[in-house]
Parts: C-alpha cells; sequence; structure tokens
C-alpha cells in the first residue's frame, strides 16, 4: 500500500511539475506544459484509476497552495480529470459470451473473453477534452465574444516587435487573422498532445508489463455514427456569431482532429497490400509533421470512410472466398 502511494505522489509530483513549468517563459515549457497528463496516464494505466486518482488530487492542492486556486482549479480540469478518466477507459471492459459453469467438469472453465472499450470512443472522448481545456482557457480571458478576441489581440500585439508606419496595417491584419484561428488552433495542440500522452503512457506501461488489456488494433479505430450528426451541428453553430461561434468552432476542430487520427487508420488498412507500405506512411507523417495542413487530407479520409466504410469493403475484397461445401 506504501509503494502505491508513493507511486500516486510520484505521479502527481511530475505532473505538476510540468505543468507549472509554463511559469518560466521557456520554449521546452510549453512542451512539458501539455505533455503534463503523461505521467498520470502512466500511473492510472499501469496502475490503476485510483492510483492517478489520488497523485492528481496530491498534485492540484500543492500547485493550490503554491500558486493559488485558479492554478488548482486549471490542473484538476486540464490535466488530472483527463488523465484520470481517459487511464479508467482504457482498463474497461466487460465479458462477452460467458457460459454457465459445468459443475462435472474436470477442467477448471475457460476465461470467459473480455471486450474493452473501443478505440473510437476513446478518441471522441480526447476530443472532448481538448474543447474542454481550449473553453475554460478561453473564459478565464473573458466572458464574451468581442472580450476573448480583444484580450488575445493584446496579447499577441505584444509579443510582435514594434511596427513601422508603413506596416503596421499588414501587422494589424496578421493578428487579426491569427485571433480568428487562435480558438481552433490551439483545441488542435490539445487534441494532439492529449493523443500522443495517452499513446506514450500505453506503450510505457506496455513495455513495463503493466498493461493489464492486449494492444489494440489501431487501424480499426472508427468514431460513433452520431459523430458525424454532431459535427454537422457544429459547423451549422459556426456560422451564429458571438460565444457560440467560438464554442462551436472549438468543437468542430475537435471532432475533426478526430476523424483526422481515423484518416490515419483507414491510411494504414488500406496500404496493407502495397510492398512500400512503410515508405508511403513515412512519407505521409513527415510531410504532415513539417507542413501541417496536409491533415486536411486525412479529415477528409476519415469522413469518407465514415460515409461509405472503405476500411470494410477493403477488407472484405481481402478475405479467401469460401470453400464449396460439397
Amino acid at each position: 500500500m506504501m509503494a502505491f502511494g508513493l507511486i500516486a505522489l510520484i505521479a502527481g509530483a511530475a505532473s505538476a511539475l510540468m505543468f507549472a513549468s509554463i511559469i518560466s517563459g521557456a520554449l521546452i515549457s510549453l512542451v512539458l506544459f501539455y505533455l503534463a497528463p503523461l505521467p498520470l496516464m502512466v500511473a492510472a494505466i499501469g496502475w490503476g484509476p485510483l492510483c492517478a486518482c489520488l497523485g492528481g488530487i496530491a498534485a492540484a492542492i500543492g500547485l493550490g497552495a503554491l500558486f493559488g486556486l485558479p492554478y488548482c482549479i486549471a490542473f484538476a480540469v486540464t490535466v488530472a480529470l483527463p488523465a484520470w478518466w481517459l487511464g479508467h477507459l482504457v482498463l474497461l471492459g466487460r465479458p462477452v459470451g460467458s457460459v454457465a459453469p459445468d459443475i462435472s467438469a474436470v477442467e477448471p472453465p475457460a476465461e470467459p473473453e473480455i471486450e474493452w472499450y473501443p478505440v473510437g470512443r476513446i478518441l471522441l472522448w480526447i476530443a472532448g477534452f481538448a474543447a474542454l481545456t481550449t473553453i475554460a482557457a478561453l473564459l478565464t480571458l473573458g466572458t464574451d465574444a468581442d472580450t476573448i478576441s480583444g484580450t488575445l489581440r493584446g496579447g499577441l500585439m505584444r509579443l510582435l516587435p514594434a511596427a513601422d508606419p508603413q506596416t503596421s496595417g499588414e501587422a494589424s491584419q496578421f493578428v487579426d487573422a491569427l485571433v480568428r484561428i487562435a480558438p481552433a488552433a490551439a483545441t488542435i495542440v490539445a487534441m494532439m498532445t492529449l493523443t500522443l500522452s495517452l499513446w506514450l503512457s500505453a506503450k510505457v506501461t506496455a513495455t513495463s508489463g503493466r498493461l493489464r488489456r492486449p494492444w489494440p488494433d489501431l487501424k480499426a479505430a472508427e468514431l460513433p455514427p452520431m459523430t458525424l450528426v454532431a459535427l454537422c451541428i457544429a459547423l451549422a453553430f459556426c456560422f451564429t456569431g458571438g460565444l457560440l461561434a467560438i464554442v462551436a468552432q472549438i468543437t468542430t476542430a475537435a471532432l475533426m482532429m478526430g476523424y483526422a487520427l481515423t484518416g490515419f487508420a483507414v491510411l494504414h488498412t488500406l496500404t496493407l497490400a502495397l510492398k512500400s507500405r512503410t515508405f508511403w506512411l513515412g512519407s505521409t507523417y513527415a510531410v504532415v509533421v513539417v507542413f501541417g495542413w496536409p491533415v486536411i487530407a486525412m479529415v477528409i479520409l476519415g469522413l469518407a470512410d465514415a460515409v461509405f466504410g472503405f476500411r470494410e469493403r477493403f477488407l472484405r475484397s481481402r478475405r479467401p472466398p469460401p470453400l464449396p461445401t460439397s
């Protein structure tokens, strides 16, 4: 029990230090800040959600005592809560196809097969947490769209060097464009770093032998069908204006990144028959990482698969023909 509590405290302390490193203002601190859920996720997947819960509570209390209540609440909502809940979902499973035990049998009954929580639904939860984190961060700047935009604009103007009178108009237009895309961009970053943290934590626990579930088939990840309906509704609200439009833009960005990740899963499936599969996959990832905007192709591929079922058709075509019955 003491080792369990010590692991929880170590994971909480590591997450708290990574979260609080943003105060230093160093560039590396931004990376540490976004990866702050990683230690708690490792604790949740390797030692159970209770371990992450205890570590998160201790870390939140410590941050509150050192830096004040806002840091405590921010850590609890953006780091501790996602790490605990996503770790819980990774280990969530239920027995399927259980058979009543035979009393007369000599051998012990076989353990029932476990149906684990689908990867696609975990992606949907990650999108929800990314949207929640971004909305909570924006609400600290103001409670209406004009105040939030003005605060963002003022902060970005301070980051830019003093502009010449001739270029001040261009700088103002550039800042206005950044203000418009900032909520969606922050959501995308939160979505990707949260997904990366969960994947890394699962890899760490699997390597150490503490992962209590088989490694999932990530190529089969797909979002629930109603996600497409939610995306259409969010897109419609993007044109309303005000705070509702900002929330809709954040939700749309999170769901589209979810479809981008399923688009990569589709790509991994459709390239199974290629001899140069590693080259094409590596090139695709490199292009997306370097340029960024080609991720739109992955979003389109994920949406197309959700509508037309490309993976199902491809896998069906690769199945061997049935054996003759006579």
